[in-house]
């Protein structure tokens, strides 16, 4: 089910009804029974992969803490899990690699699971955890189902570690206005992200994308800089809403982004964007090989595995790849060159932005080739023929017309000064409620207006 669907404006308000009408007892058996309504809109069958993987990681997680052998019982967690990932996500891509050099490998015709990275990475944090010692093995059945399936984040996150989820899940929760109230603000918040900013720039990158020639380096410039904006826009929009969701019955995720375009540094960057999968690649994969200790060698190899791992997690593909690779340059250089110094200032954060917009070309691109295209017309100041007499203009904005566009822009700008005003949880702007009630407004208004209403789905469920 797709948060920005009629479907969901039911769901939503008739889940969390139900949520503090029932007893305490029987709430978990409510969402369990709801979340898996929620996924099952996708493709039903597919919910029975996530059921072998909660019975997997449940009883490996009991048999880890009472076994001799842990390691044994965690690398069966494991494979469990990365065997599912690989056959959906990655068989086809090696297989058709390994073809073209004449290989004869079959291919599978199958759909990836929505939100499997997701569900995977979260369920081996909970073994491992286990296996740390960290976290008691949870004995009820049902609530750690409910940890891997919680709808606000079933599809894409924050990938969640137990500590925080398994415990909320078990409390006793009252009613309150003002979960209600930071609840239904993060949601509201989050659809303005989607609907108004991600989705209306999402048309003029795609016309501009799809034919980089064809237009103004000025145009392709704006394009890659409104991509950079539309994949923060629709993933963190995603987070506010589930968030916010979680919110309003009492539940608190974990903070996702942190207004990562104030960032002064690409390493700055990365410790305020997609911080749930940023914090499980430093704690599972950078930690123990050796990045945070030993020798400059050593940090650097760990930095190159954790982004060559972080690209390959998004996608099965070269893009990704690069993707991945081109921030663990950013990163690598900067820890070299420039590991005493905190930041760079307003330089900094222009810089920064701009090697993250220009990486974000091949992560939108699967042809490696098209995203190279669209980088050199962003540099051809020889724009086309019809720009260079007269017959197109840069200012026919393509796809949403030039008045869309300067609305556009100033809802951007109100984007970023709401997001500097407030706190990193997006919840509190100021302690005036007259301010309060004109956010509000001037929200919901602009959602009405200037959203795009043909339940694009999110970039990120692809994932």
């Amino acid at each position: 089910m797709l948060f920005n669907s009629f479907e969901f404006l039911i769901f939503f308000p008739v889940v969390a009804i139900l949520f503090y009408l029932l007893p305490h007892k029987a709430r978990w058996v409510m969402l369990l029974a709801a979340s898996c309504i929620f996924y099952c809109y996708f493709i039903p069958a597919y919910l029975l992969i996530l059921i072998f993987l909660i019975l997997v990681d449940y009883f490996a997680a009991i048999l880890i803490e009472q076994s001799q052998q842990k390691k044994k019982w965690l690398v069966c967690s494991i494979i469990a899990n990365i065997g599912i990932l690989a056959v959906f996500k990655y068989y086809n891509f090696f297989a058709t690699n390994i073809n073209s050099g004449n290989g004869h490998l079959p291919l599978l015709n199958l759909i990836l699971p929505i939100g499997l990275s997701f569900h995977t990475f979260q369920a081996m944090s909970y073994t491992i955890e286990v296996y740390r010692g960290n976290y008691k093995a949870e004995r009820h059945l049902g609530i750690y189902a409910l940890y891997v399936l919680f709808y606000p984040q079933l599809v894409a996150g924050p990938i969640e570690r137990p500590s925080n989820i398994l415990p909320q899940l078990k409390s006793k929760i009252k009613f309150s206005p003002q979960n209600l109230l930071d609840g239904v603000r993060l949601m509201l918040w989050g659809f303005f992200k989607k609907l108004v900013i991600a989705d209306k720039a999402a048309i003029y990158v795609a016309i501009v994308y799809n034919h980089p020639n064809e237009y103004h380096f000025l145009n392709v410039i704006i394009a890659i800089l409104l991509f950079s904006l539309q994949i923060y826009c629709d993933f963190s929009g995603y987070t506010d809403i589930a968030r916010g969701a979680a919110r309003t019955m009492g539940y608190e995720l974990m903070i996702n982004f942190n207004r990562p375009f104030f960032s002064k540094s690409i390493r700055e960057f990365w410790r305020r964007w997609h911080i749930s999968l940023s914090s499980w690649f430093r704690d599972y994969v950078y930690i123990p090989v050796g990045g945070s200790k030993g020798s400059k060698q050593k940090t650097v190899l760990a930095l190159l595995i954790v982004f060559a791992l972080s690209g390959f997690w998004h996608g099965a593909g070269f893009n990704f790849i690069i993707w991945g690779l081109l921030h663990a340059l950013f990163v690598i250089v900067s820890f070299l060159l420039f590991s005493k110094t905190k930041n760079f200032g307003f330089i900094g954060l222009i810089i920064s932005n701009l090697l993250v917009a220009y990486a974000f070309v091949f992560f939108r691109n699967n042809s490696v080739s098209h995203a190279i295209e669209i980088i050199l017309s962003s540099v051809n100041f020889s724009p086309p023929a019809a720009f260079q007499y007269g017959i197109r203009s840069f200012y026919d904005e393509p796809g949403i017309g030039a008045s869309s566009m300067l609305v556009l822009l100033f809802l951007i700008a109100f984007l970023f000064f709401y997001e500097y005003k407030t706190d990193a949880s997006l919840t509190r702007m100021n302690k005036y409620m007259l301010s309060d009630i004109a956010w509000f407004v001037f929200v919901t208004i602009s959602i009405l207006f200037f959203g795009v209403f043909t339940n694009e789905t999110f970039i990120y469920f692809q994932f």
